[in-house]
């Protein structure tokens, strides 16, 4: 299920068995699952698709990725994502994403994607539809 939201959107998750660790916890490696998911989603609700974008000869490269991790999800905890992007600068954007618990609303993590794009040679280029993208 996904929503839309005030300033982005919002995806919906469940958490599944095997994504947890020894600690019965969701493994901090799988949140960054969760979240480029939720950034591929949110890509599409803006009616665009990240592969065309690929074919096209843009690529969206993450180049920073900063995560804090609140608290723990568990094994069958239902989740969201909110995201919205805003602009850095000509080339950059922001994934603005937070991931909260659906039983309570309790914020789990609060994160900041910054994408970047480039040519598939990796030469920076400009991404003419990233207007499609900006949270309004």
């Amino acid at each position: 299920m996904k929503d839309h939201i005030e300033h982005g959107y919002r995806t919906h998750f469940e958490v599944r068995d095997y994504e947890c660790d020894m600690q019965g916890i969701v493994n901090n490696s799988v949140y960054q699952n969760y979240l480029e998911h939720a950034r591929h989603q949110y890509i599409k609700t803006r009616g665009l698709d990240f592969a065309e974008i690929t074919k096209r000869g843009i690529h969206l490269v993450l180049i920073k990725a900063e995560l804090e991790y609140k608290r723990s999800l568990q094994s069958g905890d239902a989740f969201y994502i909110e995201t919205s992007v805003e602009r850095i600068s000509k080339l950059k954007l922001a994934f603005i994403q937070t991931v909260h618990r659906t039983e309570d609303h309790q914020l789990m993590l609060s994160a900041r994607m910054t994408v970047t794009s480039t040519t598939k040679e990796g030469r920076p280029v400009v991404f003419e539809q990233a207007e499609l993208l900006l949270s309004q």
